[in-house]
């Protein structure tokens, strides 16, 4: 079965982590420090703090904006189901917006919208790997005192408009899972624009340890002290985790060309084929195309879903609506809600997409979705 997605992992990754089981640190060590400041880098130079996967990422981008109980955080159902739920187990309202029917991206006009004095976040989601319309997101996230949020899990190494992903949002969280743009093994990150965010995420993900003495509420205990001022969880990443994510960040720029070729040559085997729709790409962005989202039209999705599997050619659907799953759907989120979203996701199939995909490999996915289409 040929994957939809595959980690690419070198010999130089692998020395990477066998480098630190020969070290001293297996966690909470320098390989850690130095992955962060490699993915602020990357992102803008902001304060990024690891974490353990692209989920904690989310828990604790919206612990660390203070999101809870009378909160209303607005975002999109095209997605995984962590970008409602991370918000949700802390007490939030989600309120969905629909998405633009072109690129499934969220749409400013419906987060327009939802808005009320309640909302504190809009988070939005890099669809298959190209930004969101950040520039048109923040002046309504001021508007009412709120946050914006990029999940940026698709679109690491992407940039929009001249700016890094991690630049366009006040906190992005990106995913290191093996099938993403660059793996830790299981991994993620939190890049918060505000240095007081950042250290609120840094401290939730460290179990809430407080080590700067100058904020002790116990100041006549010994040098070994440190307290806890608000409840936290470990979602540190592992230096053997970090070693792998900082040898896979020489490759990003590799990877990123990689898949732009694969999505270039799929581009062009699908234009005008009557029953396939494919992807477009928004005005001023860069992708860094995670996802090779092809639209089956006529009702044939299912119908092609399983041939391509058939075939040995491993395609998957992402998303289906995130209200659509019975924990939302039991608390009153009905079908309908966003029809673009729902039109998207009975159409949608994600094509094998990922940096050692052969051109051979390629052409037989051209060659088998042509044929079943017919």
């Amino acid at each position: 079965m040929l994957p939809y997605g595959r980690q690419s992992i070198s010999a130089a990754d692998i020395e990477a982590v066998t480098a630190v089981l020969r070290g001293d640190w297996l966690t909470t060590g320098p390989a850690v420090t130095a992955f962060e400041n490699a993915v602020s880098e990357l992102a803008g130079g902001h304060r990024t703090v690891s974490c353990t996967s692209g989920t904690a990422a989310l828990h604790i981008a919206y612990a660390a904006l203070g999101v809870g109980p009378g909160d209303e955080v607005i975002t999109t159902p095209m997605t995984f189901v962590a970008t409602a739920s991370c918000a949700a187990i802390l007490g939030a309202t989600i309120v969905f917006a629909d998405v633009d029917e072109d690129t499934a991206l969220i749409d400013p006009s419906a987060v327009e919208a939802a808005l009320t004095d309640r909302t504190k976040v809009i988070a939005a989601v890099d669809y298959a790997g190209q930004a969101a319309e950040y520039d048109v997101l923040q002046p309504l996230a001021d508007r009412v005192g709120a946050r914006t949020l990029a999940d940026a899990a698709h679109s690491v190494g992407g940039r929009a408009d001249g700016r890094p992903i991690g630049d366009l949002a006040d906190v992005t969280t990106m995913s290191f899972f093996p099938t993403k743009n660059l793996t830790t093994g299981e991994g993620g990150a939190v890049v918060c624009k505000d240095p007081a965010v950042g250290q609120r995420a840094h401290e939730f993900h460290f179990i809430g340890l407080v080590r700067d003495p100058d904020r002790f509420e116990l100041t006549d205990e010994g040098p070994w002290h440190q307290e806890v001022h608000e409840y936290g969880v470990n979602y540190r990443l592992t230096d053997l985790g970090a070693a792998l994510g900082l040898s896979q960040l020489a490759r990003l720029a590799d990877f990123k060309h990689r898949r732009a070729e694969i999505t270039a040559r799929y581009n062009e085997a699908f234009a005008g084929v009557d029953g396939l729709r494919t992807p477009v790409q928004r005005a001023g962005v860069d992708p860094a195309w995670h996802l090779y989202p092809i639209r089956v039209l006529n009702g044939r999705r299912r119908e092609i879903f399983e041939g391509m599997r058939a075939a040995g050619i491993g395609v998957q659907v992402n998303y289906i609506p995130v209200y659509w799953h019975p924990v939302f759907a039991r608390q009153g989120y009905q079908r309908g809600l966003c029809p673009n979203a729902e039109r998207f996701y009975a159409e949608e199939l994600s094509l094998p997409l990922f940096p050692d995909l052969s051109d051979s490999d390629v052409d037989r996915v051209i060659e088998t979705l042509l044929k079943l289409v017919g």
